[in-house]
């Protein structure tokens, strides 16, 4: 089979944390291509992401470079496996590939967190407010390709319910909450339905006040992803350029010790929920 072109941010991911794991043991591609029974050229697509590893190989790799940490190989391993066909390959080809990974990032997380300042978070929006959304990027949208990303929006939202839903926390800014993306009355459903989202056992909603002052990440947005180990979580920043996935130590640390911040600095669950319902009389 030949080398894909366009490997997923989880192929990509699976080929870094092998090649972080050989360079950890101070070996080459040379010798490691050895150990396992390919060739150089095959090692380094593996770690590129573009050519897949067996799981047998896999485990004979990290046994050779000395890796005791047993869930992390196995969870490694799960990686490898070449999943089953899900529901976003249905918007393979018409949308961008970074949307189609955060979507598989979701998927697979063992538990999400999110921050916004500006807007809801995604997975926490109504039709209406994400449209409201999408309509307003430049250069403008043509309507069907509009519409595709509300529908790919609406549809990951699936993740919260699903037969075994995923755990969610979204740190929301409470200047968030007063932008009228769509208007007065999208934004009084919006935020009557973000109340309803918080009240789910799953979803955990919580405001940072306007009273609280400056804070880390001040405008910035952030998704962060568990992974069943934690040296594989996941941090991803949106940017003007498309999406953009963070996994070296000292980022997951600085992400880690964002939200940490954010967990002391918001208001409980409850006191969020009363703050919408004041904004909503407010509007």
């Amino acid at each position: 089979m030949p080398p894909r072109t366009t490997p997923t941010q989880r192929q990509k991911r699976l080929g870094a944390e092998i090649k972080k794991l050989r360079t950890a043991a101070d070996m080459t591609a040379e010798r490691a291509a050895g150990l396992i029974g390919v060739d150089r050229g095959k090692i380094s697509n593996i770690e590129a992401g573009v050519r897949n590893i067996s799981p047998e190989r896999l485990r004979a790799l990290a046994a050779h470079c000395a890796c005791t940490d047993e869930r992390y190989v196995d969870a490694l391993v799960e990686l490898s496996v070449i999943p089953q066909r899900n529901w976003w390959d249905e918007y393979r080809r018409k949308l961008s590939p970074g949307l189609l990974d955060i979507a598989e990032l979701e998927w697979q997380s063992h538990r999400i967190q999110t921050i916004q300042t500006v807007h809801i978070p995604g997975l926490l929006q109504t039709e209406d407010y994400a449209r409201s959304i999408f309509d307003a990027l430049l250069p403008p949208l043509p309507r069907l390709e509009l519409e595709l990303h509300v529908a790919h929006r609406m549809d990951r939202q699936r993740v919260l319910s699903r037969e075994q839903p995923v755990s969610y926390t979204g740190y929301v800014h409470e200047a968030a909450l007063r932008m009228l993306f769509g208007g007065r009355e999208v934004t009084k459903k919006q935020l009557g339905a973000l109340i309803e989202a918080g009240e789910r056992d799953n979803v955990t909603v919580r405001i940072v006040p306007i009273e609280r002052g400056s804070f880390p990440g001040a405008g910035q947005s952030l998704l962060y992803a568990e992974a069943p180990v934690p040296q594989l979580d996941t941090a991803q920043l949106d940017s003007a350029h498309g999406p953009a996935f963070m996994h070296e130590a000292a980022q997951l640390a600085k992400y880690r010790t964002h939200l940490d911040w954010m967990d002391e600095a918001c208001l409980s669950a409850q006191a969020s929920r009363d703050v919408i319902r004041s904004i909503i009389r407010e509007l």
